[in-house]
């Protein structure tokens, strides 16, 4: 069973001014979508230890992966609301991504960050988080991209354990995602073929861009204006 949460207790926190600012100030999906979407994307650096921040630190370095986006846009709406929830998606070369999920008149929607445009949150227009994956699975194929599975996730199975607001990485909660039991998502071979190579003829005439040929946008939430920068004529 899909966790359906109808009643939320908003936990207090010790929130700092700005961030009980920054919170009052996005108080919707989409608000907190545009406020991700301006964050500089958290890369791993070399020499330098990869991060898992809470929405703390997230605030204080100004910059997000896809996990800390998540993370955040579950603190942030929490407070307004909306129950913690995240996706996890499975992917055959172990790249994962998650993304904060939530239901607005019985339909599914999502707040995401990514460095591919095809990745970023969707409007609430799904019945089902399984639809939902599905409108993941063409923009996650690449050269080796392939969703397997999904899994939502309530994030106060954590208990106690301080995923919020602590200033210290929060590994535990990436462990709980990577150890919570995840349903399939089958796609035919042929299919996966056929998306690959298209990927492939992309990358092939345009190296330096994100392939923004996929079907279904107008599903899509408002993506960073980085995406729209350098326009190319689909393959």
């Amino acid at each position: 069973m899909y966790p359906i949460v109808t009643y939320v207790l908003i936990p207090e926190l010790a929130l700092t001014p700005k961030e009980r600012r920054l919170i009052g100030r996005l108080r919707t999906p989409g608000q907190v979508q545009g406020y991700l979407n301006n964050l500089p994307y958290n890369v791993d650096r070399p020499g330098l230890r990869p991060t898992l921040r809470s929405f703390r630190g997230v605030v204080q370095h100004s910059t997000a992966h896809c996990m800390e986006a998540a993370l955040t846009a579950a603190v942030i709406l929490e407070q307004h609301g909306y129950p913690p929830l995240v996706l996890s998606i499975e992917s055959a070369d172990y790249l994962d991504h998650v993304m904060f999920v939530y239901q607005r008149l019985g339909r599914w929607g999502s707040v995401a960050r990514s460095r591919d445009p095809g990745l970023h949150g969707r409007k609430p227009v799904f019945r089902r988080p399984r639809d939902l994956v599905q409108s993941y699975v063409e923009p996650y194929v690449d050269t080796s991209g392939r969703i397997l599975g999904y899994a939502v996730v309530d994030l106060r199975l954590l208990g106690t354990y301080d995923w919020r607001l602590t200033t210290r990485n929060i590994w535990k909660t990436e462990r709980l995602l990577q150890d919570y039991e995840h349903r399939p998502m089958r796609t035919s071979d042929q299919r996966i073929k056929r998306l690959r190579q298209r990927f492939l003829a992309f990358k092939a005439r345009y190296p330096n861009n994100k392939p923004m040929y996929f079907a279904g946008q107008e599903q899509w939430t408002q993506l960073p204006t980085c995406f729209y920068a350098n326009p190319v004529a689909p393959p």
